[in-house]
């Protein structure tokens, strides 16, 4: 075999293996429904960087989706992301929104905030207040909060949920059930005008109801990526909502609706 030819045919066989790794990948995905860059790196003994360009190269093809620092199979019903997965997404957004949110608080509030990546963006902004009591059922907002001079915080106790750094359940909604509060900052997967707002998880969206229930204004913290999804678990009607504070690529036609709901939008620009 000439040099020529062995070249050819060893790029024939590099071509056929990265095909095949790619369909492999594919495969992966359907029978685990995620995985990490770092999983598929070690599976087929390749670099990080190969799993990249064939994680893009896939996506590009409409056969996953790609996430931070991995990818889910477009074929997964209710994919709910990890906390650590999407705290980057959407940084300024969230940033806007909840800089937004803030604004409708005041010294002498009691408030109770929700587990949410959106929602730990709000907790940075209340160093600003000398005298708030805080309710909420994440870890992540207790950490940010812990320190800060005149603010009282109450964690709601449960089971936490490794996926949402959450705490939910029975013990969470026995404790929120003897609260009542002023104002609640509520995060979702899904708001569709129709279908109502929605989240993955049963358990986690009952704590949000009753969130909800115990507050005399209910603000929504939603960015532009939530409108029209619907998840499996509904945990309130949109007109159960007072205010929705969203990033300016929502529609007119959202707003106008969410109007004829009787709920105000406050659109922000990141």
């Amino acid at each position: 075999m000439s040099t020529e030819d062995h070249r050819a045919k060893s790029g024939d066989l590099k071509m056929l293996y990265e095909e095949e790794r790619k369909l492999k990948i594919v495969e992966y995905l359907q029978d685990h429904s995620r995985a990490s860059v770092q999983q598929l790196s070690k599976i087929f003994q390749v670099s990080e960087s190969t799993v990249r360009r064939d994680l893009q190269e896939l996506e590009d093809a409409k056969l996953l989706k790609r996430t931070h620092g991995g990818a889910v199979c477009l074929e997964t019903v209710n994919f709910e992301p990890t906390f650590i997965e999407k705290e980057d997404q959407f940084q300024k957004e969230k940033e806007s929104i909840a800089r937004k949110a803030a604004e409708f608080i005041q010294d002498g509030d009691t408030l109770v905030i929700d587990s949410g990546t959106t929602t730990a963006y709000l907790a940075k902004e209340l160093k600003r207040f000398a005298n708030l009591k805080v309710v909420t059922n994440s870890i992540i907002l207790a950490q940010e909060l812990q320190g800060m001079e005149g603010i009282e915080v109450i964690i709601t106790g449960g089971t936490l949920r490794q996926n949402t750094l959450a705490m939910v359940g029975p013990i969470t909604e026995h404790s929120l059930s003897m609260l009542r509060v002023d104002k609640a900052f509520i995060a979702t997967n899904g708001l569709d005008l129709h279908k109502g707002l929605t989240t993955p998880n049963i358990v986690e969206a009952a704590t949000k109801t009753k969130m909800i229930d115990i507050a005399k204004q209910v603000i929504l913290l939603a960015d532009y990526t939530k409108i029209g999804k619907v998840a499996f678990a509904k945990f309130a009607e949109v007109s159960r909502i007072d205010t929705c504070i969203v990033d300016d690529k929502v529609t007119q036609a959202v707003v106008d609706e969410m109007g004829k709901l009787g709920v105000r939008v406050c659109i922000v620009t990141p």
